[in-house]
């Protein structure tokens, strides 16, 4: 087996054995005890990027992807975030997080994204009150590299998952999403044309897609970039208006806990290894999401997110030009790319009553896309999942 080793934020621990490391308030901890049945069990790192056809850490040989799209900032409008926030963004939107979709991608591949779909289309299937044992139709927003979506569709057969639309307002996030579609689901002619994606604003996407929906996803916190109630309303309507009757929607975004433990900021960080096909390490992506000095505004819950990676490898003289995660490498063979993102931090009743506000009910909750994992729960509890239900 190989060392695919990641060091993680403190709300990760949940998912990784103890010879992960994490560092908070600039302070390296081994998870060495403590850890329970549930956590070991979910440490699936290095199997879920091998069933992804090899990990986006592992050097490719395909031809460059074309990014030349004009930037833009995930799931919502930037110039409408910016008023909203008491910091700016950096005026440059070409070294944008979210306009370098390969890395993004790379800073999350520890997600164990075949395991997630099951628990989505489960708790659909528990919770909806629409027609049952009929292929159904999946809407995601913020999809980014539509992992989720893309595992939808490669290992649910059309007499399950008919087909998947994901939504994203990063032109970047898009192509790149397209492409990973092109190669997860292959040529047209099958899965490949049961998959869509559109670029679009996740607060207002009425009347842009023809047919209803039985279920929509909104994963990895992107909510938390809707910064008012009035963003999240505009967001829930036209889900609403979306979705069928009787339809579900999941909401995954950080548990409580962290809104009221945000007395002081604190520092989250993680490493991906970059390792070639025979496993040999040849760099890394590190990754900051959140530092110590971020600002917090109590009153608005908005956290301004420090949000830095940095790409290195071993041998500057190494450095695989043709590839675009390293387009942009300096000479010292270092690609950085860092930006303040504002994110709101939601609590759970909040998400109750602004869904009640367009006709959605809460209809179940939990602390992590897991069904076995209770919000409740202090050791495996690290996520807020509400699951809402479009009333008939």
């Amino acid at each position: 087996m190989s060392s695919f080793f990641i060091s993680v934020p403190v709300w990760l621990l949940c998912l990784f054995p103890a010879s992960i490391y994490c560092f908070t308030h600039q302070q390296s901890c081994a998870l060495s005890s403590g850890l329970s049945r549930k956590q070991c069990e979910d440490f699936m790192v290095l199997r879920a990027a091998k069933r992804r056809a090899g990990a986006m850490s592992r050097r490719k040989t395909q031809e460059s992807r074309s990014d030349n799209a004009e930037s833009t900032t995930r799931g919502f409008d930037s110039s409408e975030a910016t008023s909203m926030s008491t910091q700016t963004t950096p005026s440059s939107k070409s070294n944008t997080i979210y306009s370098m979709p390969s890395l993004y991608d790379l800073a999350f591949g520890y997600r164990c994204y075949e395991e997630e779909v099951e628990f989505l289309l489960d708790a659909h299937d528990k919770y909806s009150t629409s027609e049952k044992n009929v292929p159904i139709r999946i809407l995601e927003l913020a999809a980014g590299p539509a992992r989720h979506s893309l595992m939808a569709l490669s290992e649910h057969p059309p007499s399950s998952v008919d087909s998947v639309v994901a939504l994203d307002l990063s032109q970047e996030m898009v192509n790149y999403g397209m492409e990973n579609a092109d190669h997860e689901l292959g040529s047209a002619g099958g899965r490949r044309d049961s998959f869509e994606y559109a670029c679009g604003d996740m607060r207002d996407f009425t009347g842009l897609f023809s047919t209803k929906f039985d279920t929509a996803w909104i994963l990895l916190g992107s909510m938390s970039h809707l910064l008012t109630n009035d963003d999240v309303i505009r967001c829930f309507s036209s889900l609403r208006s979306a979705l069928k009757p009787g339809s579900t929607v999941v909401v995954e975004l950080p548990h409580p806990r962290e809104t009221f433990s945000m007395g002081e900021c604190t520092r989250n960080g993680w490493t991906v290894p970059l390792v070639e096909d025979d496993d040999e390490e040849y760099g890394e992506l590190n990754i900051v999401w959140g530092d110590e000095d971020d600002e917090f505004d109590p009153i608005a819950q908005v956290r301004q997110f420090t949000v830095a990676m940095t790409l290195k490898v071993n041998n500057p003289e190494d450095i695989p030009k043709e590839d675009p995660l390293f387009m942009q490498m300096n000479e010292d063979g270092q690609t950085e790319v860092k930006e303040i993102v504002p994110m709101r931090l939601f609590t759970l009743q909040e998400i109750d009553a602004l869904a009640r506000c367009v006709g959605l009910e809460m209809v179940a909750k939990y602390g992590a896309l897991d069904e076995e994992v209770a919000m409740t729960e202090e050791d495996d509890a690290y996520r807020m999942v509400c699951v809402l239900r479009c009333k008939e």
